[in-house]
């Protein structure tokens, strides 16, 4: 039997195995040739017919249906107590009685109810719950495509992760975990496929603190929904390992001497820190508790990188700033609530019929409707998620650009929009610093200083952030190199082995 790590992210997944030597890299997405990660985004959608609505909006609907079979007795026997003629009266007579037959007819209400509701029912009128219960589920470039190609077949979950702290309503919690646990099922059988041996341990990464505003609960939440999720998924053993640490279990093979080091992991939806004591001769150590120094984060990420890139950049040409005819500006709110895809309520508000009238209602009250058209565009044919995706990539672009063109022409044939790298940069200042207090935060609750700086993350990649934290706020702190995308599930991997005393004979 085999242990695994896996890196269960905000924007992208990996599954790593470490034999005690070396790591191997579980092939996730057939799709995707050139990377081992996953995006975590879930497609969940249906072939073809929807499913049958809930009971309770079947048996409502039968309740409505009685009501105006109901009125339509009270009518009939009026129209019997005022005929004149018998003739007429046994024409209502007999009205009444096929009325009241219909009425006690349960069967044939239910059908008539479920016929109705099925008329008018979307995949956004169905609960999370019943979506995972019933839907089938896409993951990977293969889902996301699905997505683009029939976004109205089912939803696009962006990112699970981000939701696990948050407050969720009856049965959202439920539909979380059986959403996750198709994600690590899958997850489980590449890599027995690919290691030929049985998976039932994991250790999966896990941010300092979750995305939510609740505190140590949601963090509670969120890792019983995981594990609920892993043991759902036929995983025996789980256990879980904060994402900054996890990294420095990973570059402390590379050292040869006791080091204080400064980890700073910059993912998609958090921001991660640790200040750790790590040393050559504790590699094989289950507990390193004891050498945390200082540890740190928040829902931090690449992905309010996205989004802040859209506001400042994309939405000026979406009606952003345009002025009413009451001198007010367009509600800022149309475009934080259009990025909104880690936040299924707001989303939910965003493409609801109310929301589309109000833009369009905006519209006839502007000097350029043309450019809001766009923003109506989005809302009606739900491509907040697409978006937030081509900002992604424009963010990436520019890591290596001073300029690109961002073809939208998904929303607008020939949209396009120039994005130059002082556009992010300005996009980024505010994060940035929020990041630089964090880094602050860590350092100043650290017993001890940090010898060494070791970034990890997507994120990390990024020009920008390099030069902020390794030029201007850490000058004086030697940089560590490793991989920024790997190191964190190849620590996970690490600290698997370390649970499977077969596996771990390094």
């Amino acid at each position: 039997m085999a242990a695994i790590g896996i890196d269960y992210g905000t924007s992208n997944s990996e599954v790593v195995y470490f034999d005690g030597q070396h790591h191997h890299f579980i092939k996730l997405d057939p799709v995707a040739d050139a990377t081992n990660k996953i995006r975590s985004s879930v497609f969940v959608y249906y072939q073809d017919e929807l499913p049958l609505p809930p009971a309770s909006a079947i048996e409502a609907k039968v309740s409505q249906i009685q009501r105006v079979l109901t009125d339509q007795i009270e009518k009939a026997k009026q129209g019997y107590y005022e005929a004149q003629d018998p003739r007429e009266q046994r024409l209502y007579s007999d009205k009444i009685d096929d009325l009241r037959a219909e009425f006690h007819n349960r069967p044939a209400l239910q059908r008539r109810a479920i016929q109705v509701l099925l008329k008018d029912m979307t995949v956004q009128d169905l609960s999370l719950q019943q979506l995972v219960d019933t839907g089938e589920f896409a993951f990977g470039e293969e889902g996301f495509k699905r997505f683009l190609k029939t976004p109205e077949k089912g939803r696009l979950i962006y990112s699970p992760k981000n939701f696990l702290g948050a407050s969720l309503v009856a049965g959202q919690q439920q539909a979380f975990v059986g959403m996750i646990a198709k994600q690590l099922e899958f997850f489980r059988l590449s890599a027995e496929k690919q290691l030929n041996q049985a998976v039932h341990t994991a250790v999966i990464g896990r941010p300092v603190k979750f995305h939510g505003t609740r505190g140590e609960q949601g963090n509670n939440q969120a890792i019983e929904i995981m594990t609920q999720a892993a043991h759902k998924a036929g995983f025996k053993k789980v256990e879980f390992l904060e994402e900054p640490i996890a990294a420095a279990y990973k570059i402390e093979r590379t050292l040869d001497k006791d080091t204080n080091v400064l980890v700073v992991d910059i993912g998609g939806g958090t921001t991660d820190i640790c200040c750790i004591k790590l040393s050559p001769e504790k590699l094989t150590n289950l507990d390193r508790q004891q050498d945390v120094l200082s540890v740190t984060g928040t829902r931090l990420g690449g992905m309010e990188c996205d989004k802040n890139l859209i506001v400042k950049s994309i939405a000026p040409t979406m009606g952003q700033g345009l002025e009413m005819q009451n001198g007010l500006p367009v509600p800022p709110t149309y475009f934080s609530d259009m990025c909104a895809v880690d936040d299924i309520p707001k989303l939910n508000n965003f493409f609801s019929d109310e929301y589309g009238l109000d833009i369009a209602q905006t519209m006839s009250i502007v000097k350029e409707p043309q450019l809001l058209e766009r923003l109506l565009t989005v809302q009606e044919e739900k491509l907040s998620a697409r978006l937030v995706n081509s900002s992604r990539m424009a963010k990436e672009l520019l890591s290596s650009k001073d300029n690109i063109i961002l073809p939208l022409h998904y929303i607008e044939p020939d949209f396009d929009v120039d994005i130059s790298t002082d556009d992010l940069n300005r996009s980024m200042q505010s994060w940035l610093r929020r990041v630089k207090r964090l880094i602050t935060e860590c350092l100043d609750n650290s017993a001890e200083p940090p010898e060494m700086l070791f970034i990890t993350g997507g994120m990390s990649l990024s020009p920008i952030v390099k030069r902020e934290i390794q030029e201007i706020m850490l000058p004086d702190l030697p940089v560590m190199e490793g991989d920024a995308f790997n190191s964190v599930c190849e620590g996970l991997a690490i600290q698997a082995a370390k649970l499977q005393p077969e596996q771990s004979g390094s």
